[in-house]
């Protein structure tokens, strides 16, 4: 049977696992589909520097990526460049020209994935995006198709790998955060700017994903509450071993009567919860259906497994290529996507953790308890670690259930008083895992 034809356009370390796997798996993949994939043409602006797989065969060479959208034989486009702006006019042109896309672009489709899936119906030819969230998990698949048929109600995740490995090392070996990073960016997880992993932007476009697929809604991500990890200490993890907790970057989703409430934050989470054990680089994700009850789901979150999820997406839209489907499965699991906003994350209640640095004197917790009581917070627990300095005291209160709202009222009044030398810090203590 005739072979599919692809072209390839950024070679980064996605495109060149992609590439790899194309070449070392080749057989197997003809195996499996019948026939083979044929990679006709690969883009990247240092592409003359690049090593192509000699398995590949023959395939052209080009710095600009006009020159692999228009090629009359790609069926085919594969854009792994990343961003919103080049790769918005690559998927955009590939559609022009006729050509399916696979993409392993988070945060291009969490911006604009559902006009670019309307534009690819109308043009007769599909779009694919497993690569773009968890690369060694297949989330869109199942949320998609494995478990379609429920009806979610919650789903939380461990998003990001490079957050993941820094707080659990963090953890682990008592490092301060900006000693972490600077190891999370010589080990490649992080970039030169951090920014998009530790303040919360990479998972926050993952979570729009998930939720289209999960809930159905259109989101915009600048509607999702978001908090970075940049204020974790290593305190903070001796504190929540004491409350046999341990410490997240967690995005969650959940169904409630007021609405869909969708967060990005760090969290404080039991560790008999089976999240508290994902370690690492490792992304991870619980769902649960209101008729298949829990299922999770747990993987490598980039290299070689997101090359994986885009070969995959190949396979998958090659078949349908071959086959002729007329009835695709939208990459968004909905024929159309609601567009009701979430609700604000104010409103839901849980127990918190505070965490306070002072300049001690007397009567400090009871200037605290009392506006605290002033906003009906119940205080459950006091925590102090010896230490050696009077002039930045750390210890952490626990309250009792109360809402966002009430926490962040509180926050605002504690972080005028003299005595603090630095904002407190909050954390949710999410007891629903």
């Amino acid at each position: 049977m005739q072979e599919v034809k692809l072209g390839i356009v950024g070679l980064g370390n996605v495109g060149s696992s992609t590439l790899a796997i194309l070449a070392e798996n080749g057989e197997q993949i003809e195996r499996k589909l019948g026939y083979k994939l044929k990679v006709v043409s690969v883009c990247s602006r240092s592409v003359h520097t690049k090593s192509i797989p000699a398995a590949l065969g023959d395939v052209i060479k080009t710095a600009d990526w006009r020159d692999v959208v228009t090629h009359p034989d790609v069926q085919i486009v594969a854009e792994l460049v990343g961003g919103t702006t080049v790769a918005r006019e690559i998927v955009d042109a590939a559609i022009a020209n006729g050509k399916s896309v696979v993409t392993a672009n988070k945060e291009l489709m969490a911006a604009s994935g559902p006009e670019i899936w309307d534009r690819a119906i109308q043009a007769g030819i599909n779009v694919a995006m497993e690569a773009s969230v968890c690369g060694g998990i297949p989330i869109h698949a199942v949320l998609r198709e494995g478990i379609s048929g429920d009806r979610i109600q919650a789903l939380y995740g461990i998003l990001n790998g490079t957050c993941n490995y820094i707080l659990t090392e963090i953890e682990k070996r008592g490092a301060p955060m900006a000693a972490m990073i600077e190891e999370a960016q010589r080990l490649g997880y992080a970039e030169a700017d951090p920014s998009a992993d530790v303040d919360g932007y990479d998972a926050r476009s993952k979570l729009v994903l998930l939720a289209a697929l999960a809930f159905g809604e259109k989101i915009t991500p600048s509607d999702i509450f978001m908090e970075g990890i940049r204020r974790i200490t290593p305190l903070d993890f001796q504190y929540a071993r004491q409350l046999k907790h341990t410490i997240r970057l967690l995005c969650g989703g959940r169904k409630t009567a007021d609405g869909l409430i969708l967060f990005v934050r760090p969290a404080l989470i039991p560790t008999s919860t089976i999240l508290a054990g994902v370690q690492g680089p490792y992304n991870a994700v619980w769902v649960k259906g209101m008729f298949g009850e829990d299922t999770f789901y747990y993987g490598w979150g980039a290299g070689h497994p997101t090359g994986v999820a885009v070969v995959s997406d190949l396979m998958r839209v090659a078949r349908e290529i071959r086959g002729g489907s007329p009835e695709r499965v939208s990459p968004f699991a909905h024929e159309r996507l609601g567009e009701n906003k979430p609700v604000s994350v104010r409103l839901q209640r849980r127990a918190y953790y505070l965490r306070f640095r002072v300049n001690d004197r007397a009567g400090i917790i009871a200037r605290l308890a009392g506006i605290l009581a002033s906003k009906s917070i119940g205080l459950e627990a006091v925590l102090q670690e010896p230490c050696d300095t009077k002039h930045d005291l750390p210890f952490v209160i626990t309250t009792e259930q109360t809402t966002e709202q009430s926490i962040a009222e509180a926050l605002e009044e504690m972080a005028q008083l003299d005595f603090m030398t630095e904002a407190p810090l909050a954390l949710p203590m999410e007891t629903a895992l």
